[in-house]
């Protein structure tokens, strides 16, 4: 396809009932010089179906086939393949406000970006008609150089606008000419942003929140317990501590987003333990939370951390303690709480 602008891609496992509406979002777009792959990996229903329905109407979709591989390999397959000056990446169960991709590529144009980032909604639906929307931006800037980037990223990171791929337009020749790949790995999209802005030079930055994160509320009332979250964790805090370390930035702003970043998902460490899906004995638990609040790391972070919330604030007082048992119980309130009354917590969650 000739002229193409943006290259957007969508990997489609499993989501017959909705991809189609993700599609329409591509197609509503008001910028038309786009092109849309939808990489069917392997979907046991429908899914590649319905692609398949849309591309038959629309030369500008194309459908890959391919075995179950997992998102990642979905994603870069379609990399290899696109022809955009520019590269957006979406999930086949959500949406997008049809001003997005011109917006955009608006501001990469004006700015010479090689990314731009947006905010974006997460819309949590209790029923077909009630839901929860939670909204992450920061105001808009363009950083003029690479260092002012990297200083200031932590503000950012602290509105959730450096994990995903969704909210950004990538600029197609900086990823292929870095050989930036999404990695087989659980929460690719993670390392996939670390690996982009690890050198990025020209960023720019949008308050417009665009893109629409649909979350079910059988997913927010119980999530599903993870018996390596802490590993992950663990790890996640390292790759955050090497890119700051390779950026050469120690501020005090961004040590203390680092540290209060680590509490916080060390909060929710303790709060997959409490799952109730979580078969540990409460035994194997107690023991879980002491290695987790005793490490000279949670110790460090614990000291620096100054948490933004009440919740947060409240979370942190066993912590501050070193009481395993305080931690314990507090977190069982938590997950009743979650159990009993989803909205409330997900409204203290949206306020960490």
């Amino acid at each position: 396809m000739a002229n193409v602008t943006v290259s957007v891609i969508m990997p489609v496992y499993g989501v017959e009932d909705y991809v189609g509406g993700a599609i329409e979002s591509i197609q509503a777009q008001t910028l038309t010089d786009w092109e849309l792959f939808c990489v069917d990996d392997g979907s046991k229903d429908r899914s590649g179906e319905v692609c398949d329905s849309y591309a038959a109407k629309d030369p500008r979709i194309h459908v890959i086939h391919k075995e179950n591989g997992g998102a990642p390999s979905a994603r870069n397959v379609a990399i290899d393949q696109a022809e955009g000056k520019y590269l957006y990446f979406c999930d086949a169960d959500d949406w997008a406000e049809k001003t997005m991709l011109s917006d955009m590529v608006r501001i990469a144009e004006e700015n010479g970006s090689q990314l731009v980032v947006a905010g974006f909604y997460i819309d949590t639906f209790y029923s077909d008609t009630e839901k929860f929307t939670q909204s992450q931006e920061v105001p808009s800037r363009v950083f003029a150089t690479q260092r002012e980037f990297r200083e200031h990223a932590h503000e950012l990171f602290d509105q959730n606008l450096l994990y995903t791929p969704w909210n950004k337009l990538f600029l197609a020749s900086y990823i292929k000419d870095n050989k930036l790949y999404f990695p087989q790995t659980f929460w690719d999209d993670f390392p996939f942003n670390l690996s982009v802005v690890r050198d990025i030079e020209k960023v720019a930055v949008t308050s417009e929140k665009y893109y629409h994160f649909i979350r079910k509320r059988e997913e927010s009332e119980t999530a599903r317990y993870r018996s390596d979250m802490y590993e992950k964790r663990e790890e996640e805090d390292g790759w955050m501590k090497d890119l700051y370390a390779y950026w050469n930035v120690s501020s005090p702003e961004s040590k203390e987003f680092l540290d209060r970043r680590y509490i916080e998902r060390l909060v929710g460490c303790v709060e997959n333990l409490t799952n109730k899906n979580c078969d540990l004995s409460r035994r194997a638990k107690l023991k879980e939370i002491r290695q987790y609040i005793t490490t000279p790391r949670a110790k460090e972070a614990v000291k620096n951390a100054q948490p933004r919330s009440g919740y947060m604030k409240v979370m942190l007082i066993p912590f501050k303690l070193r009481s395993t048992l305080l931690t314990y119980l507090e977190s069982n309130v938590i997950s009743y709480v979650k159990s009993g009354n989803t909205k409330l917590f997900a409204t203290l969650k949206a306020h960490r």
